[in-house]
């Protein structure tokens, strides 16, 4: 049994193979008679190609025939395609626009299969499990399709379904491309510096992600979890209620959420609902996410929106999300602070910081590139309001000069450049700026909060203190490798006196520092807490304790003064 299991496997992989290489002919074929109509040579061989090969040929620009060989190849090539379009650092950008408009023509599974699905997947019938349960689905894609249903209870829910037997195809296309990218590799060199087999396997960790009904569950979650949290009054969006007793790896279910698609204008308009408004809080949420919760949606198109009767936007499909560290937010809203600054120096720092600070090869010329963005950016009156048009400017200087930067900056670009087509569409005038500003400001100066610095502080003396508390067992255990033999010290005595009294003096002025801190702290306490004694109103103690960290930080000031010279 496991070897005609065996045999039926390595016959799939034998047929998806010949598959592959017969589109692959085919587009390349094509290619080939562009060329000769293209520039009038081998007359002989114009005579025999057909003419409907001819007029296919030279329909199609050769990035578009790129995105054809995707979507003929399947649901796991467009995935691929897909992805590739949010690296513009990679690909030509010609290529990045058409594979955007990669889409996946397939129909629907049969009720029946569906439904033994759902079946399987959550162990009882559809009876038990639902009032209602429709067997047709309402919206079909590559990897899964969508149905409606209704729980006992009453509640409309809506069933992610995935495709039977897709995780297979996926799994025999991944190894295709395993193999197609290890042979460009060995025979094109100039390509291993794109790392063809690392973007496979990146792509394989992204689609396994998206296969996974859990994993977008939990990003459904997280998402719901922070616009949850968020008690401010300028919180305008939404997300459906994940039922985790309903979900599996196959299956998702969510709270049924109906409204009316953002792209709608007209019905939008018939409906009361004020299109400026629905645009501004649309810039508002979308850019909460990235400067405040530092987790967005990252493919905001129009058919993953909709705008519900309380004027909120309800957000759909969060296969695709982008993380932030916090660290990077800061730097991310101190990059836009910097641009509209005009502060070139500022600038590259900021992305010196997100390129985890690699040495810039010719800083002359970054400079002058930076300096050109920024004069360009601010005599600009036509995109003036489109912050997609920045990042993208900024994103070919960012791939010219070899800057690393993290791949969700290439992620938010590209959503952006999605979010502000559907902006267009609902208002044209908005100042996108103006509204983006103050949540920029807060990404900033939130580093700078008194009690996350005093957090941080209060951190750093603990884990001294518990350094401290192992030093000694530290110490002893190297003393005993020495004396055992296990460690040889061989110290050479040239000009060691001057290095050793500057560390003392280094270890000296640390230890002032954190007593300095630890004294501004507990004074800071006292005098909240207002402990007795009391003078005027203020704890006698505490301000004993600040006047001492005063004293402490003069001397300190005075020893640094001193310098290396006192000995």
């Amino acid at each position: 049994m496991g070897i005609i299991s065996g045999i039926g496997r390595k016959f799939r992989s034998i047929s998806r193979y010949n598959q592959i290489i017969k589109v692959l002919v085919k587009y390349g074929f094509e290619d080939l008679v562009d060329y000769i109509e293209e520039n009038k040579k081998y007359t002989y061989l114009q005579k025999i190609i057909p003419k409907a090969s001819k007029k296919h040929a030279t329909q199609y620009s050769k990035w578009a025939k790129m995105r054809l060989v995707c979507e003929e190849l399947g649901p796991t090539f467009v995935k691929f395609g897909q992805i590739l379009s949010n690296r513009p650092d990679l690909v030509p950008l010609e290529l990045t626009i058409e594979l955007e408009k990669l889409h996946d023509n397939v129909p629907p599974m049969p009720n029946e299969v569906a439904k033994k699905i759902v079946e399987t997947e959550l162990n009882d019938t559809v009876e038990n499990l639902f009032a209602w349960f429709e067997p047709a689905p309402f919206a079909s894609a590559s990897i899964a399709q969508v149905h409606r249903a209704t729980l006992h209870s009453g509640k409309r829910v809506a069933l992610k379904v995935q495709r039977s037997g897709i995780q297979e195809v996926i799994g025999e296309d991944i190894k295709a491309m395993y193999k197609i990218a290890d042979i460009l590799e060995r025979r094109m060199p100039s390509l291993k510096s794109f790392d063809p087999v690392g973007l496979v396997k990146n792509f394989e960790d992204s689609i396994l992600k998206e296969i996974d009904f859990i994993n977008e569950s939990v990003n459904i979650q997280r998402f719901y979890n922070n616009l949850k949290n968020d008690t401010s009054l300028d919180q305008y969006a939404e997300a459906p209620k994940v039922y985790q007793s309903l979900t599996t790896t196959k299956v998702l279910t969510l709270e049924f959420i109906s409204g009316i698609k953002i792209n709608q204008v007209e019905e939008l308009i018939a409906n009361d609902i004020d299109t400026k408004v629905i645009a501004k809080r649309l810039t508002v949420s979308f850019f909460k996410q990235i400067f405040v919760y530092g987790f967005f949606h990252a493919d905001p198109h129009p058919g993953n929106l909709l705008v519900l009767p309380n004027n909120h936007i309800c957000y759909l499909d969060f296969g695709m999300m982008g993380s932030m560290l916090p660290r990077d937010i800061s730097i991310f809203g101190k990059l836009f602070i910097s641009i509209t600054n005009r502060d070139v120096n500022n600038i590259i720092k900021t992305l010196q910081q997100l390129s985890n600070n690699v040495s810039i090869e010719n800083m002359r010329d970054l400079e002058y590139d930076i300096n050109e963005f920024v004069e360009k950016y601010y005599v600009r009156e036509v995109h003036e309001n489109e912050m997609s048009t920045v990042l993208l400017d900024l994103k070919d200087i960012i791939i010219a000069h070899g800057l690393k930067v993290p791949t969700y900056f290439f992620l938010f670009a590209r959503s952006l450049v999605t979010l502000e087509g559907v902006l267009s569409k609902l208002d044209p005038k908005l100042e996108q700026f103006e509204i983006v500003k103050p949540y920029l400001r807060k990404s900033v100066t939130e580093k700078y909060n008194p009690i996350k610095i005093g957090k941080k502080v209060v951190n750093s003396v603990v884990e001294i203190a518990d350094y401290m508390e192992e030093f000694p067992s530290d110490l002893k255990n190297a003393i005993r490798k020495i004396n055992t033999g296990q460690v040889k010290v061989d110290l050479t005595h040239k000009g060691i006196d001057p290095m050793v009294h500057t560390l003392q003096r280094i270890t000296k002025q640390l230890i002032t520092a954190f007593i300095m801190v630890a004294l501004i702290i507990g004074a800071t306490l006292l005098i909240i807490f207002e402990i007795s004694p009391m003078w005027k109103g203020v704890s006698v103690i505490g301000i004993l304790s600040f006047s001492l960290a005063v004293f402490l930080g003069f001397g300190m000031l005075s020893n640094i003064r001193k310098g290396d010279y006192d000995y």
